[in-house]
């Protein structure tokens, strides 16, 4: 694994040996020093075009824990607000003696082609609406923590499918761990082309979340994102929470031990109740711990080689 650019870029193997490290790397989290030292004398960077809160906090917390330096950069306070392209972004950081590049970026691709530009492993994370791998990563190492094996579970994915990075990693995530993925959403926010991909390699559709969540062993809610919609999606934000948020009423109807996701940040009120946030059921706050466990395995995997 030279790049994590993709969920194609990792087999099932490397998934279970990314899995495995992360747990060993959780173990951090409770000791006193949180620190080893496997990547002591590399260096990181953060190069963030889109806010973030716990994608770029985790990797910055992961490679400090790990001994590496890193530094944030963001599209705000560098060149690039002042009309520098993405390449000669990406190369002259590369070019100060870096060891690892981890990039957000509007564009859907973007990390795929600064991986062909520099000659530094490249870490996606997050591009447009393409895909967010260590998202998925971490979601997936969240269940099986939660369930176990995954191969056989049933799993939903529900809200804004049309604009999530999030869906895409993950659904090909956990297909390739055997598992069964079901997308709901109503039909504005359905992908395009998403009909010919039902019933196929582990994943179907439905625009009936009641009639999904009874037949379900995990359920990921995912943020409507207004920021990517150009148009009205749906009429009111109460009439999506009516048909497709996780109320109350719905939280019940699950069992109680019925994981539920999201990988944040939450719209309290609109895609998830706030009892269903804060539920005993929740593993919200468990994924943001897994969160650096699997970065750090991720960054480790890709930075440390055979000193190690």
């Amino acid at each position: 694994m030279r790049h994590l650019r993709s969920i194609d870029d990792v087999t099932a193997d490397d998934i279970a040996t990314i899995m495995a490290t992360a747990t060993e790397m959780h173990d951090v989290q409770s000791r006193q020093v949180k620190k080893l030292p496997a990547l002591r004398g590399r260096t990181v960077i953060n190069l963030f075009f889109e806010d973030s809160t716990r994608t770029r906090s985790s990797f910055e917390i992961a490679g400090k824990w790990l001994s590496a330096d890193v530094i944030n950069l963001s599209a705000k306070g560098s060149s690039a607000s002042k009309g520098e392209s993405l390449r000669d972004t990406a190369l002259t950081v590369t070019a100060m003696g870096i060891d690892g590049l981890v990039v957000r970026h509007s564009a859907s691709g973007a990390a795929h082609q600064i991986s062909g530009w520099v000659d530094v492993p490249v870490i996606n994370a997050g591009d447009g609406t393409h895909e967010h791998p260590t998202q998925a990563l971490l979601d997936c190492y969240t269940l099986q923590r939660a369930l176990g094996d995954l191969a056989g579970r049933r799993v939903a994915i529900v809200g804004d499918l049309t604009h999530s990075r999030v869906f895409r990693s993950n659904l090909a995530c956990l297909t390739r761990l055997g598992a069964q993925v079901v997308g709901v959403a109503p039909p504005t926010l359905m992908p395009a082309g998403v009909g010919p991909w039902s019933g196929t390699d582990g994943f179907e559709v439905s625009n009936d979340l009641d009639a999904v969540l009874p037949t379900v062993d995990a359920v990921m809610m995912l943020r409507v994102q207004r920021e990517r919609m150009s148009g009205g999606f749906f009429p009111t934000g109460r009439e999506y929470t009516v048909e497709y948020g996780l109320t109350r009423t719905r939280l019940a109807r699950l069992g109680e031990r019925t994981p539920i996701l999201h990988p944040g940040p939450m719209n309290r009120g609109l895609e998830i109740s706030p009892e269903a946030a804060d539920a005993a059921s929740s593993r919200v706050l468990d994924q943001v711990s897994a969160g650096v466990a699997v970065r750090m395995s991720v960054l480790y995997h890709l930075l440390a080689g055979e000193e190690a």
